[in-house]
């Protein structure tokens, strides 16, 4: 892996998506550590092959597509079953991710991913930033995004590191509790000092 780069995390509805895309909009080159995840098990993928092996046909939809909402049923109630996909996904997408930042051309880039620390994918980047606003922030911006009841976002926040545990992987950190203005200012002063230390 050649090129320089940045690992963005933070929890859910903290601004991954919004602050990543403003460092696209300068030229930087983006990989969604989800997005990824999304792919490695479409239709006609090898690991869609082994989650119907090992859950039962019944976990696909009519269309031969992964019943999302089925399997994540299946994972919240068991750790053992979420454990085994895991064990199975991590390296498969860890694959996808080496592939692209290897093939990347911009100045750095950037490997975005709720779970850069919980995966080990920070091992993967040469510095960590953390996306970081209050859990009540948190909690009002995934209701108004994803349509989940507080209890549901409850649940994933759950899964994830706490606020305390992420920021101690940081070494830098975005405070995401304002306008888009003042994330703006935040990402082009981080943007300006990445140029400097991708250069070195």
């Amino acid at each position: 892996m050649k090129s320089w780069t940045l690992g963005i995390t933070g929890g859910i509805g903290s601004g991954k998506t919004a602050v990543t895309q403003l460092f696209v909009d300068k030229g930087i080159e983006a990989i969604d550590a989800d997005q990824a995840a999304r792919w490695v098990v479409s239709k006609g993928k090898p690991a869609l092959t082994k989650i119907e092996q090992h859950f039962g046909s019944e976990i696909l939809l009519a269309d031969g597509n992964l019943n999302r909402a089925l399997l994540r049923q299946q994972i919240f109630q068991n750790p053992q079953q979420r454990k085994w996909l895991e064990n199975l996904l991590h390296p498969i997408i860890r694959q996808e991710i080496c592939q692209f930042l290897e093939n990347s051309s911009s100045p750095y880039n950037i490997l975005v991913s709720p779970l850069l620390i919980e995966s080990k994918q920070y091992e993967l980047v040469n510095r960590v930033l953390v996306i970081d606003t209050s859990e009540s922030i948190q909690i009002s911006r995934s209701m108004q995004r994803d349509n989940n009841s507080e209890q549901q976002i409850k649940a994933i926040m759950q899964t994830q590191l706490s606020r305390n545990e992420r920021l101690h992987y940081a070494d830098d950190i975005i405070v995401n509790d304002q306008d888009i203005s003042h994330l703006e200012q935040q990402v082009e002063q981080l943007h300006q000092f990445y140029l400097t230390l991708c250069k070195n």
